[in-house]
């Protein structure tokens, strides 16, 4: 047993991961520049607001930057382009980072600079988001709120240290286009990596619709909306990717969008979901299809080691409307991680897994085959993947396998507690905030306090302060939260929780959470279903001078 270095550990394997792209380490003890590189040499991006807030490229952003230091640049290229990607024996035309589902992993270690310059190619306007990274403001991908979004045919340079280790997510901010394979892994090694373990596989869950009977995900949050679907004798409103609408809590799309021509695809709106682990129904979109490293369980992804091998998994969740409830068969997992953050471990048969959460976790692989099965919460189907000792047979899992660990105990995040080198410091909050999760089903008007996103909110925060952020869900639907730009405490009656980035709130209950206000500019907080934020559920905190 030993404790493998970033060159040494065995990466995941997804499809074409790093192909076409370029990583290489071109200097160290360079600085990142001072704001936003466009090909065009445009300035900064201001968003339109309120005066007397920290702007995205200020100088006191710059100056938070240059306290994280600056390594090796490590340099990557994405292009954003249509392409025909093969899920496993279903062929699908959508949007995808280089051509693949998921798009290449990138990979850095704590300190370094990434340097990844992306390439629009896509009919409309996009951008990337760094999801749970506690970067520098102009590099956050929010169209209209740190950045102007990015035109077709048009590049941006995103150059920010990365100071945390841990396994994060890369997607668009844009629009619904999350819901298409615009995404792609993120590990961050730790230079001084605790964990000792033989093999890493990287798991990207998703829940796929974009391409399948003439489904997109703009048609599909036409359906859910009044006067949708239900009122059309179930077909959609039109096929146009990022159609424009009234609806859009993202202005950016419209300016570029393809007009709706005719009703096509049909209904994908779920009735009669129910999960006992979300308090309620699972989701409002029944997808056709759940993967697992883009692949659809008849034809799935296959980890190769041996009998014996400790195993980290890191396991993400891509999609935009399903939790996941996650086990491996014949295994139990010890949780190491969550949101990139260490935590005490736990053992667990299974793992409950939001949108845009990530968990890593220890496994001792046995000798055979063995299902990893990620079973979406509330709906019907599975994802699937294959986990393969050298002396196992050679049949594959069948594709409705269910292992016994999904019936098992599951940890919720909640239970776990921060590793002592991550906690926060004992401390009284002095700013309290409190937010209230609205809308509902019927009229499709998911907001916070009933007002629907406008780039102009700011709920205010002061440099250097500690902020109890109180959220209360008035809905009937679950909902997996994210803060940008920062990580939080669960707090609860004993104990200071983990920390994390994204967390579940169930509905008719409240979440609370901790966090340091120590990362200058404007920062969203909103719902990582797909289908409310965009239908309103977002807003801003900013910091104020």
């Amino acid at each position: 047993m030993y404790k493998p270095s970033r060159r040494t550990l065995l990466r995941a394997p997804i499809a074409a991961a790093g192909a076409g792209l370029l990583a290489s380490c071109t200097g160290s003890g360079s600085e990142p520049s001072s704001g936003p590189q466009h090909t065009g040499g445009e300035k900064a991006f201001v968003p339109e607001g309120p005066r007397g807030y920290v702007n995205p490229s200020d100088p006191e952003v710059l100056a938070a930057e240059r306290k994280r230091g600056a390594g090796r640049v490590r340099t990557y290229r994405f292009t954003a382009s249509e392409a025909e990607l093969d899920l496993g024996g279903r062929s699908v035309r959508t949007w995808a980072y280089n051509e693949t589902v998921p798009g290449p992993l990138v990979r850095v270690t704590a300190g370094d600079v990434l340097d990844l310059t992306f390439a629009n190619r896509l009919p409309a306007t996009t951008t990337l988001h760094s999801h749970g990274v506690r970067l520098r403001c102009d590099m956050d991908g929010v169209p209209d709120l740190t950045q102007a979004a990015i035109r077709p045919g048009d590049e941006f340079g995103y150059r920010f240290t990365v100071p945390h280790p841990g396994t994060y997510l890369l997607h668009s901010h844009v629009g619904m286009q999350a819901d298409r394979a615009l995404y792609a892994p993120l590990v961050v090694d730790d230079p001084k990596e605790p964990l000792s373990y033989d093999k890493e596989w990287v798991l990207v869950l998703d829940d796929w619709l974009d391409g399948v009977e003439g489904s997109t995900p703009e048609q599909v949050l036409e359906q859910l909306k009044p006067g949708g679907a239900m009122d059309m004798g179930g077909m959609a409103m039109g096929p146009g990717h990022d159609s424009p609408g009234k609806h859009s809590a993202h202005p950016s799309p419209s300016r570029n969008a393809t007009k709706p021509k005719k009703p096509t695809g049909p209904s994908r709106v779920l009735h009669d979901s129910h999960s006992r682990m979300l308090h309620g129904e699972g989701g409002s979109v029944a997808y056709p299809h759940y993967l697992v490293n883009g692949r659809l369980p008849k034809d799935p992804s296959v980890f190769r080691c041996r009998p014996g091998d400790r195993v980290r998994l890191r396991i993400i969740n891509a999609g935009s409307e399903t939790a996941f409830r996650v086990a491996l068969g014949g295994h139990r997992m010890t949780v190491t991680h969550t949101d990139g953050y260490p935590v005490k471990h736990k053992t667990t048969d299974a793992l409950l897994v939001g949108m845009a959460e990530r968990y890593d976790v220890l496994i001792t692989a046995k000798d055979g085959v063995f299902p990893l099965v990620a079973l979406p919460e509330g709906k019907k189907g599975r994802a699937v993947a294959v986990l393969r000792t050298s002396k196992g047979n050679k049949n594959l899992p069948p594709a409705d396998v269910h292992p016994d660990e999904l019936d098992g105990n599951t940890v919720p995040a909640r239970r776990l507690l921060p590793h002592d080198s991550v906690a926060l410091h004992d401390r009284r909050p002095d700013r309290e905030m409190r937010i209230r999760l609205t809308g509902g089903m019927k009229k499709f008007d998911w907001a916070f306090d009933h007002e629907p996103y406008s780039v102009r909110q700011r709920h205010p925060v002061r440099a250097g302060e500690r902020v109890r952020l109180t959220l209360i869900n008035a809905t009937d639907m679950w909902h997996p939260l994210h803060l940008h730009g920062h990580t939080f405490a669960m707090t609860g009656l004993d104990a200071v929780g983990a920390r994390k980035d994204t967390a579940i709130v169930l509905p008719h209950r409240k979440l609370v959470v901790d966090f340091d206000a120590d990362n200058p500019g404007l920062w969203m907080l909103h719902c990582h279903n797909q289908y409310h934020s965009e239908s309103g559920m977002m807003t801003v905190l900013g910091y104020k001078r």
